[in-house]
């Protein structure tokens, strides 16, 4: 059994162990593969491992003993699943690895926007507090979180787990889409949703009916004193629209950790802003949620092989 895996390296960059794949086949391991590269690579492979590198319908079609597909991610858009399904390859996912991550990435941005922490401390580092007039300062104003509405986009788990740290800090929390039982969560329209918040944070799965559906008609709906936060995909957003919107201050800021292209072209709108924190989508990246990717991962190609496949997106 001959296992490619085509982009290793974000997922273990070197302080985790690959050693329990190599105990299931021969593996074939890249720290990246680029796209003139994939088919050559797999075209021999029996199970491919992927992260973000395309698989598309000609590389399935070119693999002549390919069975499985095993994506190291919840998200699977980088595969022809129909492709995959037409040739009877299954394709699996690591679902649930990171909601605690995700989450704490969340609020470690909207912290952010709301105390300036970073920008305060750069501001001490440089010498801001020791040739300051008075015995504190800051760089912009504290906003204090309890009573403040966050509408989440996507009650799923990432989605409850962070509207539990938000009832925690004393916030209000409405949703649209997915579900949720608690009696602190009220589930509202996505225009009210959009109307009533505070803090707008993104938290659902790209599809072909969501593309861009965060646009000007939509953002124009905030408080000039709302937040927009996303640690989902960056093709929910109208990046060139966002960035408009904030640079005539139309809403407070936002908080990114994910572009539609990644890495991000020089020329990204968003890119420089002001009133635009973004981090180079590492909301997953704990070693805690990157190994549990790995332990799915594993587990769903040992149930392969053992004719039992689970966490399987094209049945």
């Amino acid at each position: 059994m001959k296992i490619v895996i085509t982009d290793g390296f974000t997922l273990n960059p070197g302080d985790l162990n690959w050693a329990a794949f190599e105990k299931l086949g021969n593996v074939q391991y890249y720290d990246r593969t680029a796209p003139v590269e994939v088919i050559a690579r797999c075209f021999d492979a029996d199970i491919i491992v992927t992260n973000k590198t395309i698989i598309d319908e000609d590389v399935i079609m070119a693999g002549s003993h390919l069975k499985m597909i095993a994506v190291t991610a919840t998200g699977y858009n980088n595969v022809d699943t129909v492709a995959a399904k037409n040739k009877k390859v299954v394709v699996c996912n690591a679902p649930g690895y990171g909601t605690q991550s995700v989450a704490q990435h969340t609020f470690a941005l909207l912290l952010e926007l709301c105390n300036g922490v970073g920008n305060n401390a750069d501001s001490v580092s440089r010498g801001g507090w020791t040739s300051a007039k008075d015995w504190c300062y800051s760089l912009h104003p504290i906003i204090e979180l309890n009573k403040k509405i966050t509408g989440i986009i996507g009650m799923g788990e990432i989605g409850r787990q962070v509207a539990a740290i938000a009832h925690a800090f004393g916030m209000q929390v409405i949703y649209t889409g997915g579900h949720s039982d608690e009696s602190y969560c009220s589930q509202v329209s996505l225009y009210e949703l959009f109307i009533q918040s505070d803090f707008v944070t993104l938290h659902c799965p790209l599809t072909g009916n969501n593309k861009e559906f965060i646009n000007k008609e939509m953002l124009g709906l905030m408080k000039p004193t709302a937040y927009l936060i996303n640690t989902a995909r960056g093709a929910l957003i109208n990046e060139k629209e966002l960035a408009q919107v904030l640079y005539q201050h139309k809403i407070a800021g936002a908080a990114l950790d994910v572009l539609s292209v990644e890495p991000p072209a020089k020329d990204n709108p968003l890119i420089g802003l002001s009133n635009c924190i973004i981090t180079p989508h590492n909301a997953w990246m704990s070693a805690e949620a990157r190994q549990r990717i790995m332990d799915i991962t594993l587990g769903n190609i040992r149930a392969f092989m053992g004719e039992h496949p689970q966490n399987v997106v094209n049945s």
